[in-house]
Formats: structure tokens, sequence, C-alpha cells
């Protein structure tokens, strides 16, 4: 799976992840199985291209790694590994499942009477699961404080809006009615992302924490950037010079017409075949 990923999803939540791991969490870097660290675990799996991102900079991983990123024998999967990604808590690939495994890890936690706290970050798409509904049912049930539920709400999933393949809105709403403390924020707005992190670890109520991050997909990136249509650039071209000059155009159309260009297979609404 060389050269591939999911680039999209990975630039509108990479904000979210520097704050979890610059500013939020207590870790090792040279020792990530420390008893004492705050677990993050990426029920979105395929999320992975910005958490390994995340981890280079937290010291986690060197950056030479990065370089054997899908290959054989890589320990930076396309989805991370628990078995042997560092800083990896739980395996991702099938989705709906991080928020049931973050609530029986902060009830271990709990039990040993641990200060770590637990972040579980999904995606919009995982709402649709009766399983993540279950797990903040029991999470509220049994006054998880110690757990913080990440949403990447980019709006889109793979067979399109995700409001259109089941309505999840009024979001604030439902997650309240389950009982948590509730914010939502601009994800791409790192002050304010930030200050949900702090709020979420300074409110002193009985609850588990959630945290709705509105983001755009690609941001950075223009010809990236969509809320409209499902576009799921799953690959990269792994020539280096096609690589750059489809980096430095700012058009979709312009940069599939490039000649002998196959900068991005796409999946969703808008099928190009470049």
């Amino acid at each position: 799976m060389q050269g591939q990923g999911y680039i999209g999803q990975a630039l509108g939540y990479a904000d979210v992840l520097a704050t979890a791991f610059s500013h939020a969490m207590t870790y090792r870097p040279e020792d990530p199985e420390w008893e004492g660290r705050d677990r993050f675990l990426l029920s979105h799996g395929h999320y992975a291209i910005a958490y390994y991102a995340a981890l280079l900079e937290a010291g986690i991983i060197p950056e030479a790694e990065l370089e054997t990123y899908g290959s054989d024998d890589s320990r930076l999967p396309m989805s991370g590994m628990a078995t042997y990604t560092p800083g990896m808590e739980m395996s991702g690939g099938s989705l709906g499942q991080g928020l049931s495994i973050a609530v029986g890890m902060a009830l271990g936690l709990r039990q040993k009477q641990s200060k770590a706290w637990v972040y579980n970050s999904m995606s919009d798409g995982e709402l649709d699961e009766g399983s993540t509904w279950e797990a903040a049912m029991s999470a509220a049930h049994y006054g998880l404080s110690n757990l913080i539920n990440l949403v990447d709400v980019n709006k889109q999933q793979a067979d399109g809006d995700s409001r259109k393949i089941l309505g999840f809105e009024p979001l604030q709403d439902k997650w309240a009615a389950f009982g948590w403390y509730v914010q939502r924020v601009d994800g791409n707005d790192l002050p304010a992302v930030m200050a949900a992190f702090d709020n979420a670890k300074s409110y002193s109520g009985n609850q588990p924490r959630v945290i709705l991050c509105d983001t755009l997909m690609g941001k950075g990136v223009p010809f990236l950037e969509t809320r409209d249509k499902t576009i799921l650039f799953a690959s990269m071209p792994t020539n280096g010079k096609k690589r750059s000059r489809c980096w430095t155009l700012t058009n979709r159309k312009e940069c599939c017409n490039e000649p002998e260009s196959t900068p991005f297979k796409n999946v969703g609404d808008d099928r190009l075949d470049c």
C-alpha cells in the first residue's frame, strides 16, 4: 500500500491531532508503553498518515521511518496496528469500535486509580454505528470523567454526504441527551481547539466529555477542499516529480489533465480516474 493514504481527511484533522500531542496529552516519547501515559485511540484508522505525523512531532517515531510507510514489514501501515506501531493503542480499520474500547480502558484506569486520560478519536461516519451509541450510553452511566471523545465532523463518508446517508444533527443535543459534557468547535481553528481541550480537562462534572470538531477535508490545499462532494483521495503519486507538480496546482481538473500524471485515485460521487 506504499504511496496510498487518505490525504483529505488527514489534512482536515491535523490541527486536532497536533493539539492532542503538543498541548493536551501526557506521555513519554522514549517509552510509548509507560503505564502513566494518556491513551489515544484512533478509531478511524484510515487517518493514520496524520497520526504518524503527530507521532513524529511528538518524538515517538523517527523521521526516517516515515519513508517506510506502507511498505512490506513497515511499522507504519495505512491503518495503524496496535501490535507493532509505536503509540498506537488500537488496530484501526473496522470502524465504530473505538469508543467501546475507550470505555473499557477508562473503566480499567479508574479502577487502578490512574490519573491518565483516555482520548478516543472518531469520524462522523462512525456515528452511523449502533455500537457508538451503546458505548456513549455506557460512558455516561459509569460517569467516566476521564474519557474525552473527539469527533471529526467533516460531513463526508465513502457513500456521500454524511448528513444524507444518515442524518446526525443536532449533534450537540444528542450527546447532551446521552449525558455527556459537549463542546462544538471549528476543528481548523487552532486556538479554539486548544481551548476546547483545556475546557474538557478542567470541567469538574462527573461526565464523559465530547468535542465535536467541524473540519474541512483537504484543509490548506485548494483542490482538495470540498464540502459538497465526497472525494476520498486514496492514493498519491509515488513519483516525486509528479507529486510535486500536483501539489503546486490549485485546481483539481487542471491537475488531472496533466500529461502522464495519475495523481489521485478517487472514490465517491465525483469519480475521477486520475
